[in-house]
């Protein structure tokens, strides 16, 4: 069972009341949407999105048992604006988007998020691809060598980013790139020794830029902020749990942005972390950082 992170701390920095209509844009397992169903009951009106149809099926397994009114829908938080609409709800109080990847989708979803498993190269949220859909595969053995090391560099912040994007080119002419472990070798034989036996592995932040440039994350977390923040009734708080910097960079400067146009308050004036238990429980929620803001 995935561990929701900053369980408490978020919900109690949305400051829930009887009567609000809380948004889970990122529903995963439903960790939060269980907390919030478990103190308010049918008081709070639940809609949870997910791009994962088999996060949805989890999700509704998981709060079947729970007392609340709750609308799920397989779609990708960008498009909360489109789910409320079809929904018939012009407004949301409270809204809340955990950036995180579940243990489910790192551990057992099959589609390559983990450079621990052999698996094909995927990285896709959304479980159904359609032909236009871009997948880790595509982007290793199709795209140039100048825009794997841009993305590889931008995204993860990899140091050795062109090293790995001329490698994974070098490799590609002799055989297409299939597999997880077949980019974790050709990192591995990219990147100097000494920087193989760091505690961070070595393969974690091309991972993590390819897995962004496939579901074009960044670019739809500012497409959210900036639908969620329309939406929100006066008064609404947002929380956002950003996982690695350029997702907290995005929400950090959106906040402030707001607030410096007299729109909103930044309630969190330094992210909200998990406390060394938390960690020590849960060692993903490490790098996690919460963020509120209250439209105003």
């Amino acid at each position: 069972m995935h561990k929701p992170v900053l369980l408490k701390e978020s919900i109690e920095g949305l400051d829930i009341q009887p009567g609000d209509i809380f948004v889970d844009a990122t529903l995963g397992d439903g960790g939060h949407t269980e907390y919030v169903c478990k103190l308010f009951g049918r008081e709070v009106k639940v809609i949870g999105l997910d791009a994962d149809s088999q996060a949805v099926k989890r999700a509704e397994e998981n709060l079947k048992n729970f007392e609340c009114e709750k609308n799920i829908k397989v779609k990708n938080f960008s498009d909360i604006d489109q789910v409320l609409a079809e929904l018939g709800i012009e407004r949301a109080n409270r809204i809340l988007a955990d950036l995180g990847l579940s243990s489910y989708q790192l551990l057992e979803s099959g589609r390559g998020f983990s450079f621990q498993r052999d698996e094909p190269l995927l990285m896709t949220m959304k479980r159904e691809l359609e032909p236009e859909d871009v997948t880790a595969e595509m982007i290793v053995n199709v795209w140039s060598e100048e825009t794997l090391a841009d993305i590889i560099y931008g995204y993860g912040e990899e140091r050795y980013a062109r090293r790995i994007a001329k490698k994974i080119v070098t490799i590609r002419k002799v055989k297409p790139i299939k597999t997880t472990f077949d980019l974790v070798e050709i990192i591995r034989q990219a990147v100097p020794k000494s920087y193989q036996r760091r505690r961070l592995h070595y393969a974690t932040r091309t991972f993590q830029a390819i897995r962004i440039a496939v579901n074009d994350e960044l670019k739809r977390l500012e497409t959210f902020l900036d639908k969620a923040f329309k939406i929100l009734t006066p008064g609404g708080r947002i929380a956002v749990i950003a996982f690695h910097s350029l997702e907290d960079r995005i929400a950090k400067r959106f906040f402030r942005e707001k607030q410096k146009e007299g729109l909103a308050r930044v309630l969190t004036k330094k992210p909200i972390v998990p406390s060394p238990e938390e960690i020590k429980n849960n060692p993903r929620a490490r790098s996690a950082k919460l963020r509120v803001l209250q439209k105003l």
